[in-house]
């Protein structure tokens, strides 16, 4: 179990917030939750801060209160979501080794909740036991942690609905998970091609009562607040 993690900074442009809260499906959001503003959810977020990594798990937290849980496959632009959502530059590491993250790692709030980051799935070049090791410790996870409160499932918007994708998506239908699907890198596509993608997924995952799609990018802010309240609205769900 590894404790170690650099040094938290703060993001020097957090303020690029999404103009177009339409660009999603909501069911997700509890209905007639008093949300915060963007500002405090800013706030908020910002206070994440990395308590521990799970090899398997029986290492993990306690299983009391929530989390939400990011999956994608490596090479998505999952450790950049979480670092802008977060406003934070260092938070999840970013490897320019895709699929190098091999561990469950949790991330604490100010009120005990958290974010997780779970292993990229994909490129890394290590042997075939190895990485059925990692789908049964991630399978465990997914199927036993009851604060699990919804599945943050990171596609890089010019490849989506990739075979991995396709198995999570079973999962969480499934188990009738809430499911987030951000579809990352949107500022690498204009409007058009962008906008095209996002309604290709959404009509892909029409049937699943409890997933939502939206467009997301960590560089220039794209879909950051329409997360943000995502996230929060499934941490701090409605009594």
């Amino acid at each position: 179990m590894n404790t170690d993690n650099p040094n938290n900074d703060l993001s020097s442009d957090d303020s690029a917030n999404d103009s177009s809260a339409n660009n999603s499906l909501s069911e997700n959001s509890a209905p007639g939750h008093l949300m915060p503003s963007a500002e405090d959810l800013q706030k908020y977020f910002q206070t994440a801060a990395f308590t521990v990594s799970a090899a398997k798990l029986t290492q993990c937290p306690a299983n009391v209160g929530l989390e939400v849980a990011f999956a994608g496959r490596s090479n998505a632009g999952k450790s950049s979501a979480i670092n802008r959502l977060t406003g934070q530059k260092k938070l999840a590491r970013i490897s320019k080794t895709p699929g190098r993250t091999q561990l469950i790692n949790f991330f604490g709030l100010r009120d005990e909740q958290r974010l997780v980051d779970l292993p990229g799935y994909g490129y890394a070049k290590v042997a075939l036991a190895k990485k059925l090791e990692w789908q049964k410790h991630l399978e465990q996870y997914l199927e036993k942690r009851s604060s699990l409160t919804g599945l943050v499932l990171v596609m890089d918007v010019r490849h989506p609905l990739q075979p991995f994708d396709s198995i999570m998506l079973d999962w969480v239908k499934q188990y009738e998970t809430h499911c987030h699907i951000l579809l990352t890198k949107a500022d690498k596509l204009k409007r058009g091609p962008a906008m095209q993608a996002l309604f290709e997924v959404q009509k892909a995952v029409k049937d699943q009562e409890h997933t939502s799609v939206q467009l997301f990018s960590a560089t220039n802010g794209t879909g950051l607040e329409e997360a943000r309240e995502t996230l929060f609205s499934w941490l701090h769900p409605q009594e």
